[in-house]
């Protein structure tokens, strides 16, 4: 059993055996897992404290590299809400009995690239010279998916590969020193870096022609949603609103910009690939019986099977719940 794992079931045991006694009372403060180099609409009501208003009491950010991390604080009790948590992380966590809950769709975007060392010679043409290289890869994150999703159109045999767990910025470094052959990467300022000394293995074309996608979740933990329902509620109605009045005028992206901790072109050409679905349209198209979000799980579900799960044999519906879309 990794590290990871360890902390999972230990958390779970405690989660439960809290649940079991605790009193459900309103949080007298919300706290709220964001990316860096992830820009969104509703870091405008973050900076503005619209979330604090609307929810009644003060909400906390804390930014976070991974969506592991992430899942690890949420079952420390450090947080409460994951705002764009990849969908890999949530399903690989949900697998393994992490009390979470799906509740929203954060954004759709295309899958996130995989930048293979300038001066290789590697292209998709010739994929099959990537068997016995070194990647490195944030593991169990939707670049994770990526890769793997990539790797398998591509008719890359991964495991003669090398694999690296290292987060975006270090996956960027490594790339531009050699360390790595590939670097699997989400976040726009790391993808810039390792766009400077590397090329994507796989264009945007050919990832759509291989129904490669991604979208990212906002996820809570289920002792939150029960005792704050109204609170979870209330997040979501302020983040479609901000999506909403979202135009992407020069004073909505400099704001963006900043708190993303991006420059203002690199924060321009990540949202132009950014796709923010309303309430309607999550209730739909993502959420209740065949949703995408169901279906998606289902498949990471398989992709990851072999690597990570080893435990899970419930169904992914009941932590999948669009009711407070509603």
């Amino acid at each position: 059993m990794n590290r990871y794992s360890k902390f999972l079931a230990g958390a779970v045991v405690a989660a439960t055996s809290i649940g079991a006694v605790s009193v459900a009372q309103a949080a007298d403060s919300v706290n709220v897992a964001f990316f860096l180099e992830w820009a969104t609409p509703n870091q405008i009501a973050k900076v503005d404290n619209v979330y604090d208003d609307a929810l009644g009491v003060p909400v906390n950010w804390t930014d976070f590299s991974t969506g592991v991390a992430m899942t690890e604080a949420m079952l420390a009790g450090d947080i409460d809400i994951a705002y764009s948590q990849g969908l890999a992380p949530f399903v690989t966590a949900i697998q393994q009995g992490a009390p979470l809950k799906m509740v929203s769709i954060a954004v759709i975007y295309e899958a996130n690239d995989c930048f293979v060392k300038n001066g290789l010679g590697i292209t998709s043409a010739n994929a099959s010279e990537l068997e016995g290289k070194t990647v490195a890869v944030p593991l169990n994150t939707m670049a994770d998916f990526s890769f793997r999703k990539q790797m398998a159109a591509l008719n890359v045999d991964i495991s003669t590969m090398s694999i690296v767990d290292q987060a975006p910025p270090d996956g960027a470094v490594s790339l531009a020193d050699g360390s790595v052959d590939m670097a699997c990467i989400f976040g726009g300022a790391s993808a810039k870096a390792a766009g400077e000394v590397g090329t994507p293995i796989m264009s945007t074309q050919e990832k759509s022609d291989a129904g490669i996608g991604s979208f990212d979740v906002v996820s809570v933990t289920e002792k939150f949603a029960t005792e704050n329902p109204d609170l979870v509620t209330a997040f979501l109605e302020v983040t479609h609103e901000a999506n909403a009045e979202w135009t992407g005028s020069d004073a909505q992206i400099a704001k963006v910009a900043a708190d993303a901790g991006m420059d203002i072109e690199t924060t321009k050409n990540q949202m132009a690939g950014f796709v923010f679905p309303t309430a309607e349209q999550q209730i739909s198209d993502y959420f209740g019986d065949d949703g995408i979000a169901g279906q998606a799980a289902a498949s990471l579900g398989v992709v990851f099977e072999k690597s990570n799960i080893s435990n899970y044999s419930g169904s992914l519906d009941a932590v999948i719940d669009g009711s407070f879309l509603k």
